[in-house]
């Protein structure tokens, strides 16, 4: 119901903008949330975005650098991500829910996009 994209090889001090599209889920209905996974470790929160938009959560690892947004006409969300550090190598999840927040619960779980940032 979730499918996560965008994600690839780019050099360090680069951008990528993942997406998350959603099929049988108002993801505008849903906060939605970005998570990843680096190669040993465990599951991170990385940002969220609440049910209107106009509230969100961003780890500080990422802040300042990614961005997460949503277009509800195209029932999707993203995370920009620039100024990427070779420690944003991970598996990136998408993930909707009720609330937003790094330690809300989230009921649906896309499949991640593995991004690879070489130094």
């Amino acid at each position: 119901q979730l499918q996560a994209s965008g994600g690839g090889l780019v050099q360090a001090g680069g951008s990528l903008r993942l997406s998350c599209a959603a099929s049988g889920l108002v993801l505008s209905t849903y906060a939605v949330a970005w998570f990843r996974q680096a190669p040993g470790k465990e599951r991170e929160f990385v940002s969220s975005l609440n049910r209107s938009g106009g509230s969100s959560y961003t780890a500080d690892s990422v802040k300042g650098r990614f961005t997460i947004s949503r277009d509800s006409a195209k029932n999707t969300v993203y995370l920009q991500m620039n100024s990427l550090k070779p420690e944003d190598t991970a598996v990136y999840y998408c993930a909707a829910g009720p609330y937003s927040g790094p330690y809300s619960k989230y009921n649906y779980w896309g499949r991640g996009t593995l991004v690879t940032v070489s130094s």
